[in-house]
């Protein structure tokens, strides 16, 4: 029977407690979210939303093509440019999401001969890119420099390091002053993928390779995505301009596939625009994420203290980790649940969105709703 291995793979999902079902949230849901990824609460920020249906309006429902026929607007280069000097890099790059982004920017740096040393944590993105570029890819421990120098070590040629600089299961950061250190010591370039950070850690929001004091370096390439902290959608390479226009001749996801949706871009230049202006939203975020530790740990639970604005909580197997979620859902909070193969250790967690615009009251009631609902 035609994909009849399919049946069987269900069956070992359902076994282990790992099937994966689709929840349609309706627009006024009224459960309080702390699975998103809107870190600074801007997704339904009217400046946010009026910045989307403007751009609709003016250069209509899609791109209607690849950046390079028809998908590359006036309003993706300012995009573009915004985002450059926001992150302190010479030149920027949009994509169709952040995915794309990583796949572009790892496959196109990561020509045949060269080695590309990459983190055991980086999100599936990264790894997918490794896996479809050219060059050898060496898995190093996880947050390790001294592993990337020995990796670095071994190759004569072309290299460079991929790391997200804030790891998407527990929200710990990298240690990219180090990882450019070993970088540099062996001629290899450092592409960091900051989804995480952006919005939250630096100046202001800028993102992690601008606190680590990487920003504008000729050897160093940042991805990011516009779809957490700036509430929109799509992703987005910076670095040196040299970078970006080899990306623009090289990169498939870049060539081959459609543009980022108008919308999409307006709605991301509105967030820039409003977190330029309200910096201290990073801050914020920082500050929910550190008192939802402190709470959630003070109650007896198993949380990692974050680095961002990621709040991870361990749950005893995949089973209960369902199971909290859902009864966390029916008390009137959404969380995120993590478990294999998504987390590269094998354990399960609750993941906790710490954003910016959630009040005392409601870091309140979470904290109580996951202390009462834990197995």
């Amino acid at each position: 029977m035609a994909f009849g291995w399919i049946d069987e793979q269900a069956e070992a999902r359902r076994r282990a407690g790992l099937v994966r079902t689709l929840r349609p949230r309706p627009a006024d849901s009224p459960l309080l979210d702390l699975a998103s990824n809107d870190y600074l609460g801007l997704a339904h920020h009217p400046e946010v939303t009026e910045g989307a249906a403007r751009a609709a309006r003016t250069w209509g429902g899609g791109s209607t093509g690849s950046r390079l026929v028809t998908g590359t607007t006036e309003l993706h280069t300012e995009l573009e440019r915004a985002l450059a000097a926001f992150c302190g890099f010479e030149a920027a790059l949009v994509f169709s999401s952040g995915y794309a982004a990583n796949l572009a920017a790892v496959t196109a740096l990561g020509p045949h001969g060269s080695l590309i040393v990459s983190d055991a944590g980086n999100h599936a993105s990264l790894i997918d890119g490794c896996r479809l570029a050219r060059g050898g890819t060496q898995v190093v421990g996880h947050a390790d420099p001294e592993a990337v120098r020995k990796a670095l070590g071994t190759h004569g040629g072309a290299a460079i390091v991929v790391s997200d600089t804030v790891f998407s299961v527990d929200g710990d950061r990298a240690p990219l002053a180090a990882l450019a250190a070993a970088c540099r010591e062996f001629g290899a370039g450092l592409v960091v993928d900051d989804a995480h950070g952006l919005g939250v850690l630096g100046d202001g929001g800028r993102g992690a390779p601008y606190a680590a004091g990487l920003a504008g370096a000729g050897d160093v390439v940042v991805t990011a995505t516009l779809s957490k902290s700036l509430g929109s959608q799509g992703g987005v390479v910076l670095g040196p301009a040299r970078v970006i226009d080899h990306l623009v001749n090289a990169a498939r996801t870049f060539i081959f596939d459609t543009g980022l949706a108008p919308a999409a871009a307006g709605a991301a230049l509105a967030a820039l625009r409003l977190l330029e202006r309200e910096p201290e939203r990073a801050g914020r975020a920082r500050e929910v994420a550190a008192e939802l530790h402190a709470r959630l740990t003070a109650a007896g639970l198993e949380a990692v203290r974050p680095d961002a604005a990621v709040v991870s909580v361990r749950a005893p197997s995949p089973e209960q980790a369902v199971r909290w979620a859902a009864d966390c859902r029916t008390a009137g909070l959404s969380v995120g649940c993590f478990r294999p193969p998504s987390v590269p250790d094998g354990i399960s967690r609750l993941r906790l969105t710490a954003r910016a615009d959630l009040s005392g009251a409601e870091i309140d009631r979470a904290v109580r709703v996951i202390g009462e609902t834990r197995p």
